[in-house]
């Protein structure tokens, strides 16, 4: 890093104020039919939640964190394999015969832990084209083949190759040979597809691909500043507690069964520091600006109907 990239960093840590969170995000939903929770969210008993500081504390992060080689530091996308992962533990996933789906895996090791634990895996990943129009295609995050998934501390070869599956999928448009999976899920992908819209739609639209009763994890950027005002643009939105309200209330009028939404931002004061660009690997990587706007990671869960 330049000594001046250096200094506008200081300088812009130093005019920063600290995280407040605002009203709006204890108000219960207007819709009383979707169910609502205001409480230090846990990652042992998870709902749909924010990312915060009180659970890179907990044992079953760190946890999840050795069974996927990592170190358990305090950055948002560790975060939400262990989210993912836990929900999929609890809901059964991991064991041997049972089928996930994951959309957008890039090069994430859960594919090879799944594996692991005798899950069948289909990985996917979106066509090189769209990976063009939303500007990740130099990112090295792209995934082709099943084999760029593979994580040998996880997994032996062979039993990754026996699991594991890749085929390209478009979020927007998922193909419809991806039915009658126990699970699927996505790891901060969603926001990337074009539009709050298109994001949403995509939620709703994965459920199509499970079994009855089968469930859906996903994550997402959560806007933490307002709900009435974000982000919006072709590689990037930023969700609002009211999308997520109306998805909800949407979803449960389908017969689904979505987890509460609790969108305590956290307590501590680690939960109060917003980390700036240009991000350089910086922890804690809990809330950070985005465009302007305070975000954490979000995740949601529902169940398919008819269980």
């Amino acid at each position: 890093m330049s000594f001046w990239t250096r200094r506008r960093a200081a300088i812009a840590a130093e005019i920063a104020a600290p995280y407040r969170a605002p009203l709006f995000l204890l108000r219960p939903p207007a819709d009383s039919m979707v169910p609502f929770q205001f409480a230090p969210p846990t990652l042992a008993a998870p709902v749909s939640q924010l990312c915060t500081a009180n659970q890179f504390d907990e044992p079953v992060y760190r946890a999840w964190c050795g069974e996927l080689g990592i170190a358990p530091d305090r950055h948002r996308k560790f975060w939400e394999w262990a989210y993912i992962l836990q929900v999929l533990r609890l809901e059964g996933v991991m064991a041997p015969g049972k089928r996930a789906l994951g959309f957008g895996t890039g090069r994430e090791p859960l594919p090879s832990l799944l594996a692991k634990y005798g899950a069948i895996v289909m990985a996917t990943d979106a066509p090189d084209e769209a990976h063009d129009q939303q500007g990740w295609a130099d990112s090295n995050q792209h995934s082709a083949t099943a084999r760029d998934l593979w994580h040998p501390g996880i997994v032996s070869e062979a039993d990754f190759l026996a699991r594991v599956e890749f085929q390209p999928a478009d979020m927007n448009r998922i193909p419809t040979d991806l039915r009658d999976f126990d699970a699927c899920w996505s790891s901060c992908c969603f926001e990337h597809l074009g539009s709050i819209g298109h994001g949403l739609d995509f939620v709703e639209n994965s459920l199509d691909c499970l079994r009855p009763g089968g469930v859906a994890v996903h994550t997402t950027e959560f806007n933490l500043d307002s709900n009435d005002g974000t982000y919006e643009s072709l590689g990037l939105s930023i969700f609002r507690k009211r999308d997520f309200e109306g998805l909800f209330a949407r979803l449960r009028g389908q017969g689904h069964e979505v987890w509460p939404l609790n969108t305590h931002p956290g307590f501590s004061e680690l939960d109060q520091v917003i980390d700036l660009p240009p991000y350089q690997q910086a922890l804690p990587h809990i809330k950070l600006q985005v465009a302007a706007v305070t975000t954490t990671s979000i995740g949601v869960v529902v169940r398919k109907a008819g269980r």
